[in-house]
């Protein structure tokens, strides 16, 4: 057997995204696939209600697709402006005594929270435009250097575990599956 039935394959969910090509520079490869990811995120919760938004996973997990949405808002604000662009900024949905904000307090407005995941992506585009991926940020767990494209390659690993995650959520509310 040399194929595979269409009928075989998982569906594909629903929506506009542009595939990654398959043979393109390494920064095309990188940066398109991790907004494939970002962008399979957003398809995974949309036609959702708040309500919905925010129903979490199971016990003892507070994971809900409100909480995903405001966690991977941080991680692009943390990775690429704070740790790569050293920009000066507050951290979002974090503090040293309420570390797990993100997926604790998903009560405020959900298109808020879209509206600042978009801008903080978009930013880390623009960092990413102008920057060569031999460039170097500063971990501030550590201080050890880390370059653009390690960056890259561990925000597509972030946005797929998070994708998986939405996945699961997404099943669970209303049994809509696909990849």
């Amino acid at each position: 057997m040399d194929t595979i039935p269409d009928e075989n394959y998982s569906p594909k969910w629903e929506g506009d995204r542009l595939e990654s090509p398959r043979v393109a520079s390494e920064r095309e490869i990188l940066t398109s696939t991790l907004d494939w990811h970002r962008r399979t995120f957003e398809l995974k919760c949309a036609g959702l209600t708040p309500e919905q938004m925010a129903l979490r996973s199971a016990e003892p997990s507070s994971m809900s697709l409100h909480g995903l949405l405001r966690h991977l808002t941080g991680t692009e604000r943390w990775w690429f402006r704070l740790q790569f662009a050293g920009e000066e900024l507050p951290m979002l949905y974090y503090s040293d005594d309420r570390p797990e904000q993100d997926f604790d307090d998903t009560d405020g407005d959900v298109e808020a929270a879209w509206a600042l995941w978009r801008e903080e992506c978009e930013r880390s585009r623009e960092i990413v435009a102008a920057a060569s991926l031999d460039d170097t940020g500063t971990s501030r767990r550590d201080g050890s250097p880390f370059s653009l494209r390690w960056l890259l390659t561990h925000h597509i690993a972030e946005y797929a575990r998070h994708d998986g995650h939405a996945d699961l959520l997404r099943e669970r509310i209303d049994g809509r599956t696909g990849h």
